[in-house]
């Protein structure tokens, strides 16, 4: 295990991009939590606004996070995939 993690043989990196994922979904969280409470902190009518918008960061947010991660984690896939495709060749 060591060994394929010297030689770069094992990524490390589609694991941190989960890991950061779950950090980018906790801070999408947070920030429309921090919307609403600045709506009902304001309150009249942005109160009507923060309970709008709130959710829609959370739900705008985490498919923006999520969308980024999957470009990352498809770049390491095609890596994957064509170290296969090269180790089947090698063998043919």
């Amino acid at each position: 295990m060591f060994d394929d993690f010297v030689s770069f043989r094992k990524m490390i990196t589609p694991t941190i991009i989960q890991v950061l994922f779950w950090i980018g979904v906790a801070a999408v969280v947070i920030s429309g939590f921090g919307v609403l409470m600045n709506g009902i902190r304001a309150g009249g009518f942005s109160i009507v606004v923060a309970l709008i918008s709130a959710p829609l960061t959370v739900i705008v947010g985490v498919l923006i996070v999520r969308i980024g991660c999957e470009l990352l984690i498809v770049i390491f896939q095609i890596n994957n995939t064509l170290t296969e495709i090269k180790n089947l060749l090698e063998r043919k």
